[in-house]
């Protein structure tokens, strides 16, 4: 069985255990290099226990990239099924795109460090999920 990305526009909310953020800042795209890999990733993470889905993106936003000042919107729901994932059942995240125009000058959290890229970068940490989810946002804002 191989990974499997799917979008849908809602699912019940009980359901949402991810946020993803795709961001740009300067017309640039963000992405997140962690301390323990030599790949980049889009900020985003685990849902904590009560969280509304909006204040868990608004969270990793801010741990992962130190956006202070931005704008962010809900583009879609996700699923992932993969093998190697919640014993190969589907799993749903929410998708949100953020206009990040302000930085903290130093990261609290995992994140080694941030980088902004033109184009899209070739070595991606979800390598079968995250180049779906920035389509996916592409698609859906600007066609």
């Amino acid at each position: 069985m191989s990974t499997v990305v799917k979008f849908y526009d809602s699912t019940d909310d009980s359901l949402l255990k991810f946020a993803v953020i795709v961001a740009k800042s300067g017309g640039k795209w963000v992405f997140c290099k962690h301390k323990e890999r030599d790949t980049y990733e889009c900020p985003g993470g685990h849902r904590e226990a009560g969280e509304n889905i909006e204040d868990t993106a608004k969270r990793e936003l801010y741990e992962e990239t130190g956006a202070i000042d931005y704008t962010i919107e809900p583009i879609c729901v996700y699923s992932v099924t993969a093998p190697d994932n919640f014993n190969g059942e589907e799993t749903f995240g929410k998708l949100y795109f953020a206009n990040i125009t302000a930085f903290e000058t130093e990261l609290h959290s995992e994140i080694e460090k941030i980088e902004l890229f033109d184009d899209l970068p070739t070595k991606w940490t979800y390598q079968q999920i995250q180049p779906l989810l920035l389509k996916e946002v592409e698609k859906r804002l600007y066609y």
